[in-house]
């Protein structure tokens, strides 16, 4: 994978078997939106692409193909993304190497049509595999090879690989090596690393992607680019500012990190009814953040049902500190007894483990062998409903704001609705927020993310706006205690409420800041600079990518860019 020098797409004109033209004959046999022959001429121009007429039938899918619905709903992650009347893709490419990528890139933009590109399908607002005008998806899933070196302590990481599948691999050649990344085992590479990637050893190590040293992609022009030959401008923007607005990775190469044989883990739990624990919580926002930068605790919120002493159903508030401490027990109880002693934490509520157990604890799965952590498949089937807003926090929130806040938990049913708080500190202060484009660094205390998840089905349409009402609700009551100026988001936790870039034509910069800024602070300027460096005619685009500054000559649209 290392070496790869920029090539450009070479076209192949020769004759096809009678079988080979029979399955293009079959392939535009299916319904599209716009004219036939314009869909006729895109899938010619891929066959021409494609090395062989076996490559070509297996690797594409189009609505007339009997495995196109389980191809398409196979990663989608979040069904209030999906209706009956959402519009489908025209096609599934499912490449197996970087031709592929390449020939796809190429005819899209030759035929007008735009590009949809699916690693895991966790995009919370579904800009993977969804869109308002006629697209291809290109599902990255034959790309997942993994390839450690632990000499080196690098790994090349194809971008269909998901998290769960780079940390076992990882473990299969090293106890004491591993990568700060996210909890979710089903979460596809190539969309996670490019929007930042936090998780439990962020605090010690940063995100994943400050830990990427070099990476492969396919460019607006069909190029295949490594860091050398893409230049360090735009493999700037690809770590973290979102890589979807600037072409397609293939691959990443990955820098591991010290991992010590034995870390600690705790679930410390804690019902509001308890007359301390809203102080507990007040004082965690005082010292999460300045703990050693081996120890990270996580405080969740949810509703849970309990019975009392005189035998009555009631619900309450359940607070839970979550730990994850790199180092053995007793060490962790002599840094607890002095850094958060009003936790009492005892060596009982401690568990030790590898580092990859503590990975495969963390991500919910049942306790047994690791290989949980290879399964694609999500925990819970049929997946439910959900809406995720996030918000940074600068200053502790006052006691009784935490309490209020806490309260409209009562408002969903029980267990529906989470409130999580997840402290900063340690490496992410000491990054530069110019480092790469996720710019939330020094000065932040820990973010609150707010979630709700429901049964009811898209139909029933109350439902689900009474409960999307919930967590923007809880969102806008916390808007004088968070950060301001802007209030801060991320971008992996994408929220198309911030707005939205039009569908087509000019994007405007001024409207595209609004809710560039919030991802990325003054990054944003650097970005969009980036963007008309290397996209200038916005071919990678979606309802939040980054746009170009207009093409000399053009309408400015009210662009008033930097």
């Amino acid at each position: 994978a290392e070496g790869i020098r920029s090539t450009k797409i070479i076209m192949k004109y020769s004759a096809y078997s009678s079988f080979f033209l029979c399955v293009i004959v079959s392939l535009l046999s299916f319904s599209l939106r716009a004219s036939a022959h314009s869909h006729e001429d895109f899938l010619q121009c891929l066959s021409q692409h494609f090395s062989n007429s076996t490559t070509f039938a297996e690797l594409i899918y189009t609505p007339n193909n009997p495995s196109y619905i389980s191809i398409l709903n196979s990663t989608i992650q979040n069904p209030r993304i999906i209706s009956p009347s959402t519009l489908k893709p025209l096609l599934i490419i499912t490449p197996s190497n970087a031709s592929h990528v390449q020939a796809s890139v190429y005819c899209s933009r030759k035929h007008g049509l735009q590009i949809r590109t699916r690693s895991g399908g966790h995009d919370l607002e579904g800009l993977s595999y969804v869109s308002e005008v006629p697209f291809v998806i290109i599902d990255l899933r034959n790309l997942i090879s993994i390839n450690v070196d632990v000499h080196e302590k690098t790994a090349w990481v194809e971008a269909g690989a998901t998290i769960g599948e780079v940390y076992y691999r990882i473990a299969e050649k090293s106890g004491n090596l591993g990568f700060p990344a996210g909890v979710c085992h089903t979460v596809g590479v190539g969309g996670h690393f490019s929007g930042g990637g936090y998780g439990n050893l962020m605090r010690k190590y940063g995100l994943a992607a400050d830990n990427i040293i070099d990476a492969q992609l396919v460019n607006a022009d069909g190029e295949l680019l490594d860091r050398e030959s893409m230049g360090e401008d735009l493999f700037w923007a690809i770590r973290g500012g979102g890589a979807a607005s600037f072409g397609i990775v293939l691959a990443w190469k990955i820098q591991l990190v010290q991992v010590p044989s034995t870390v600690t883990m705790f679930t410390v739990d804690r019902n509001l009814e308890q007359n301390e624990t809203l102080k507990l919580v007040n004082r965690w926002q005082y010292v999460a953040d300045k703990f050693d930068d081996d120890l990270l605790i996580i405080v969740r919120f949810l509703t849970v049902n309990f019975t009392d002493q005189e035998g009555n159903n009631k619900t309450t508030i359940q607070a839970s500190f979550i730990s994850l401490f790199l180092g053995g027990v007793d060490n962790l109880l002599s840094l607890m007894a002095k850094s958060f002693p009003e936790l009492g934490l005892k060596r009982e509520d401690c568990t030790e483990m590898s580092w990859i157990e503590s990975v495969h604890y963390s991500a919910g799965l049942p306790s047994g062998k690791l290989e949980g952590l290879l399964n694609r498949t999500p925990l819970e089937v049929p997946i439910s409903p959900f809406k995720v807003k996030l918000d940074y926090v600068k200053k502790p929130i006052p006691e009784k704001v935490l309490e209020t806040m806490l309260d409209r938990l009562y408002e969903e049913e029980v267990g529906k609705g989470l409130i999580q708080l997840f402290p900063y500190g340690g490496k992410m202060s000491e990054i530069p927020e110019s480092e790469i484009p996720f710019s939330h660094r020094a000065g932040n205390l820990y973010k609150i993310l707010y979630y709700v998840i429901w049964d009811e089905g898209e139909n029933d349409i109350k439902a689900v706006e009474r409960h999307l009402n919930w967590v923007r609700s809880v969102y806008s009551y916390m808007t004088p205690y968070v950060s301001k100026n802007p209030r801060g988001a991320y971008l992996n936790y994408r929220d198309l409420d911030l707005g939205t870039n039009n569908d087509k034509g000019p994007i405007s910069y001024a409207k595209a800041s609004i809710w560039g800024k919030r991802y990325f602070g003054s990054n944003f300027k650097r970005l969009v600079h980036v963007k008309t460096k290397v996209d200038p005619e916005n071919f990678f685009r979606n309802e939040q990518s980054i746009p170009p500054l207009p093409l000399p000559g053009a309408k400015k649209n009210n662009n008033n860019g930097p």
